[in-house]
């Protein structure tokens, strides 16, 4: 069962709230008039192609980039450091030869940049080493970072965001490159903390498809656009249309739902809307 350890129960009602936002980032709007309210242990997914301003979405909540408007995140203006907020940065290759195992990434967490033997206190190690327990990683705690496959590196640093005991947990693409059956591991671990922690959780991702069953509501962001809402309310026909400023299907087939461009071509690159497939049924 997973667990970040003892966290005390968050009195927020709402844990993001974004009004009238506007992000410009080197002349582009990113989005225009961003209104968004996040309850507190709400599970909200955010779809969007390449460029869009999935990331940067995270990035704001996290003090490293500015926007206009009102935005407060559990009750205060974004912040650079908030121990509060657990935060899975996209993924990028490690060298192998790098001397960094397993528990001292997941310490980091808690103490920056220094990890190493021998730099701990007991209690330190004991937190590292529950938090490692509870990703399913005690295995490897020793092993080489980077000699790792993508599925444990990916544990590591779920364990990393959770250690500090986080109410707000920021997610961007943590299932890229992963195979279905790590995909669908990682999600349970998150669905866990969310249900057992009570804490909110914010799941960049090109395909919704994963999380479907445990997201409560799903943003789009196209073009300086945004939608919000329920799964079957912002994936339709019109709202896609609108979004994309052009004629965009939703279609529903085998109990899948398929945003098509006009040429009808159901797959296409991560740079373009073909790319934004979801599961029926939300």
């Amino acid at each position: 069962m997973l667990s970040a350890g003892s966290s005390s129960a968050a009195v927020e009602t709402t844990a993001v709230r974004l009004d009238r936002s506007t992000l410009v980032v080197g002349g582009r709007t990113i989005w225009r008039e961003l209104c968004l309210e996040i309850g507190a242990g709400e599970f909200l997914t955010v779809i969007g192609p390449n460029g869009a301003g999935k990331t940067s979405l995270l990035k704001v909540l996290l003090g490293l980039l500015p926007a206009s408007g009102e935005i407060e995140v559990l009750g205060r203006p974004p912040g650079r450091g908030n121990p509060r907020i657990g935060y899975v940065p996209q993924q990028k290759a490690i060298d192998p030869d790098l001397p960094l195992r397993g528990r001292d990434l997941v310490r980091m967490g808690l103490d920056g940049a220094r990890w190493g033997p021998g730099l701990g206190s007991g209690r330190i190690a004991r937190r590292v080493a529950g938090a490692l327990g509870s990703v399913g990683a005690a295995a490897y705690a020793d092993a080489p970072v980077g000699r790792l496959s993508g599925g444990e590196q990916q544990r590591l640093r779920i364990a990393q965001a959770l250690i500090g005991d986080p109410r707000l947990l920021l997610l961007d693409e943590p299932l890229l490159s992963l195979d279905l059956h790590n995909q669908r591991e990682i999600c349970t671990m998150i669905a866990g903390w969310q249900r057992e922690q009570g804490g909110t959780v914010i799941f960049v991702t090109h395909d919704v498809n994963p999380v479907l069953n445990m997201t409560d509501r799903v943003m789009a962001l196209v073009g300086g656009r945004w939608a919000a809402g329920r799964t079957d309310e912002i994936l339709t026909t019109n709202v896609m249309s609108n979004l994309y400023g052009s004629p965009v299907e939703v279609v529903r087939v085998g109990g899948r739902v398929a945003v098509l461009a006009e040429t009808g071509d159901p797959f296409g690159s991560h740079h373009d809307l073909n790319a934004l497939q979801v599961q029926a049924g939300a």
